[in-house]
């Protein structure tokens, strides 16, 4: 009987703990993500050095031990004939650069806001021989946010430097709608592309509440000023509204693509439908086929390219957050994981 009390004893503190562990780690996360604006650092990465750096460990660990010492004495020559070459800041001022921003987009493009301030800080010091690489993936969201995002990217072109956007998994909807900003969009092979077209739903329970003699009362000034409700009944004429002005939406998502593409069909494309990349490019909604890998490391042959992100600072607080989020968030997939064996298995 004792060792029964234990375990259950055991079992409630265990689940006390993780529990606990899961608040803090929430606290933690949300008090990040409030994060002032102020507190904010731009990070900026050379790809360049980057690549070198790893490139040089690997010829290290590939070369034999009594040879590594004549290697290392050749990085140091090359390091000096590097330094020698970017003496002149006038000289180094005139050799093209690669400022590479990331978007990850959700359903409200909660990144726009820092996206912005990126972009922002690359115009101020960018010339005209600049190019802007964007790694963008979304499937889209809400209008109003994809089309503030969008518009961040816009002014890129107004400032008049090259964009080029590298899709490497989706970007769709509302993500296409700010790719197709760029002057050249460069799509891995299986990277889902498209999407043009506009979707909403409602669901109503008018009739649920009905049948329990519940009344809901819906009261407007303006006649469209509520089209589709939720609660209250539904008629022709707001569905008929509401239609109206998703195929106002989608006419302005046409006519915007149709403006920065002219050489895509946009009537025949923006069914909502979606290519892959591959597909993609014959229909015109791409220009070229790759990964956004392939394309830095091919402009880094010619050019100095950067990586520049907005970030807050890197404390304990926040690390341990994100920390106890991750964990959550991998023992979830994993379960999900198993799950989804579990059920191939059965098959």
């Amino acid at each position: 009987m004792s060792e029964w009390v234990a375990e259950i004893a055991t079992f409630v503190v265990q689940t006390t703990i993780v529990m606990a562990l899961i608040v803090i780690g929430l606290l933690l996360v949300t008090r990040t993500k409030n994060d002032k604006e102020s507190d904010l650092k731009l990070s900026i990465e050379p790809l360049n050095d980057q690549r070198r750096r790893r490139g040089r460990r690997l010829r290290l660990a590939a070369t034999m031990p009594g040879a590594r010492k004549k290697l290392l004495k050749a990085f140091r020559r090359e390091n000096k004939k590097r330094h020698k070459s970017h003496k002149s800041v006038d000289d180094a001022a005139q050799e093209p650069r690669v400022w590479v921003l990331d978007f990850h987009g959700d359903l409200k493009a909660s990144q726009t806001e820092h996206f912005g301030q990126e972009v922002s800080a690359i115009i101020d010091v960018a010339s005209k021989n600049d190019e802007v690489v964007v790694r963008l993936e979304s499937a889209g969201g809400l209008v109003h946010a994809y089309g503030l995002a969008a518009a961040q990217l816009d002014r890129l072109r107004d400032a008049g430097l090259t964009t080029t956007v590298c899709i490497d998994k989706v970007a769709a909807s509302g993500g296409y709608l700010m790719a197709c900003t760029a002057q050249h969009i460069k799509a891995a092979p299986f990277a889902v592309i498209g999407s043009i077209g506009v979707v909403a739903q409602v669901p109503n329970i008018h009739r649920l509440l009905k049948r329990h003699d519940i009344d809901v009362e819906l009261l407007t000034a303006g006649k469209y000023k509520r089209t589709l409700t939720v609660l209250g009944e539904n008629t022709e004429e707001g569905k008929a509204k509401f239609l109206e002005d998703l195929e106002n939406t989608h006419r302005l998502f046409k006519s915007y693509v149709a403006e920065r593409r002219p050489s895509m069909e946009i009537d025949t494309l923006a069914t909502g439908e979606i290519w892959y990349g591959s597909e993609a490019l014959s229909q015109l909604l791409v220009d070229s086929v790759g990964t956004s890998e392939a394309y830095l490391v091919e402009r880094m042959a010619e050019a100095r390219v950067f990586t520049v992100k907005l970030e807050p600072p890197k404390t304990m607080s926040r690390k341990l957050g994100l920390a106890i989020s991750e964990g959550v968030e991998k023992a979830t997939l994993k379960a999900l994981g198993l799950i989804d064996a579990a059920g191939w298995q059965r098959r």
